[in-house]
């Protein structure tokens, strides 16, 4: 049985690991981006093969994405499923803000999606088959006390998902979206001042099941929408946040 071909975008951070992992367990040969030595040790080990793409983190960039198309397509001919790691933590008032922060985290937030979503969704398109997977923010579900204008952001990139899958349907090619929130990694931390206990307790006081999502969580939860065993469900956010959004 010839195994499927995941493209993940960022193995070097957040759940990019941890998914990793996961699919190649579940039959996948990966295409990633940026692994570290470690990770590529333990893939072998889960006897994936792995083609590795450097200097690809930053999605608002467009050669990124296209590196990463060029390389699967390269190495295996085809790519059954792709996901991205897009946007970046980014917190302040309204009325504190300026139209050049807005265009950074536009930047981040849509852009990245936008340029990985034109570069993977064609080739899905043409073989008529493949699942992508945009990971977001649950900020985008609801409005977020300091941090608007990335709340603003990820609600258009969840709208922008929702489009396209409408779009291509019809040919069977997935196209779905988890956003996040309350997630036990270094940057929600840092950027929500939680790394000390005080500080974690705080934050976790907001969360309806009173504690933060683990990246392992999430990467059993996402890999459901990206291992070809679910195949009815498209144009979906879905946020992941404790109960939050």
């Amino acid at each position: 049985m010839t195994r499927r071909i995941a493209l993940l975008s960022d193995a070097a951070g957040y759940v990019g690991p941890n998914l990793s992992r996961v699919l190649a367990q579940r039959e996948h040969d990966l295409v990633v981006g940026d692994p570290t030595p470690e990770l590529l040790e333990d893939l072998d080990r889960l006897g994936a093969r792995v083609e590795v793409v450097e200097g690809v983190r930053d999605l608002s960039k467009p050669d990124s994405s296209q590196r990463l198309v060029q390389a699967a397509l390269e190495r295996f001919g085809r790519i059954d499923s792709a996901a991205a790691f897009t946007g970046r933590i980014a917190v302040g008032r309204f009325l504190r803000s300026n139209v050049d922060d807005l265009r950074i985290v536009l930047k981040g937030c849509v852009e990245g999606p936008y340029h990985f979503l034109r570069a993977v969704v064609p080739v899905m398109v043409e073989q008529r088959d493949g699942q992508v997977l945009v990971f977001t923010s649950a900020a985008g579900a609801r409005p977020t006390p300091g941090a608007p204008l990335y709340s603003s952001a990820r609600a258009a990139a969840n709208m922008l998902v929702r489009n396209v899958a409408a779009e291509v349907a019809s040919t069977g090619v997935q196209v779905n979206a988890v956003g996040t929130n309350f997630m036990d990694f270094p940057e929600f931390l840092k950027a929500n001042r939680a790394e000390d206990p005080e500080g974690r307790a705080r934050v976790e006081a907001v969360v309806p099941m009173g504690r933060l999502g683990t990246l392992d969580e999430l990467a059993h939860f996402s890999a459901a929408f990206i291992d070809g065993t679910s195949r009815f469900a498209t144009g979906q956010f879905v946020a992941f946040a404790g109960g939050w959004a």
